[in-house]
């Protein structure tokens, strides 16, 4: 009898730490494997924002594709900027927006004439906001801006992608100064710069 209650307790303890050895067991995971992304470009973080902030947002060095299909150029290094062809053809938009107006598509078709009759040069487009939202939305509004235009000119009349490159200061470079809607109306804006090849 007493042989029989020690072979009971024994085989009690043993199915006790049989069970907690199995639980023990089922609680370890298994690491994740982990893939290593890569490291984002220069003026991006990790989820592809624009910053950090007062820095333009430009295109990547290397040719990517844009949401609209057009694939961005890979700049114009070294080239000579000349603002002051273009300051007439400053295309202005609407408050919080990309779209270009039908009564600001003749500055394009101007722009894209003289690109046209000088098939040597390439031109700049700077995005620009006013000062309401935060420093890193208007970056992203106006790099949205400046590729609305590039796709105007592209798509609509005709120009070769790779002679445009695109740039956003957001809110850092106002054409005026103010904060009511007579200087935000000229702050938000599309700016074409002539760039000429290197002599």
């Amino acid at each position: 009898m007493k042989e029989r209650m020690k072979a009971t307790k024994f085989a009690r303890l043993t199915v006790f730490a049989l069970a907690l050895i199995l639980a023990a067991a089922g609680c370890k995971t298994k690491k994740p494997d982990v893939t290593q992304l890569p490291k984002p470009p220069p003026g991006k973080t990790g989820d592809g924002s624009t910053v950090p902030p007062g820095t333009p947002v430009g295109e990547t060095p290397n040719p990517v594709s844009t949401s609209s299909g057009i694939p961005t150029s890979s700049g114009h290094p070294g080239w000579q900027e000349n603002p002051a062809i273009f300051k007439a053809n400053t295309v202005h938009f609407d408050f919080d927006s990309a779209t270009v107006k039908s009564d600001e598509k003749s500055k394009l078709q101007a722009v894209a004439a003289h690109l046209k009759g000088d098939p040597s040069c390439a031109i700049r487009i700077e995005g620009h906001c006013d000062e309401r939202g935060t420093e890193e939305y208007n970056r992203s509004l106006g790099e949205r801006r400046a590729l609305a235009l590039r796709e105007e000119l592209v798509r609509n009349l005709g120009i070769e992608p790779d002679r445009i490159d695109t740039l956003s200061y957001g809110e850092d470079r106002p054409a005026a100064a103010g904060h009511d809607e007579s200087a935000w109306k000229q702050n938000r804006r599309g700016e074409f710069i002539l760039l000429t090849p290197p002599k």
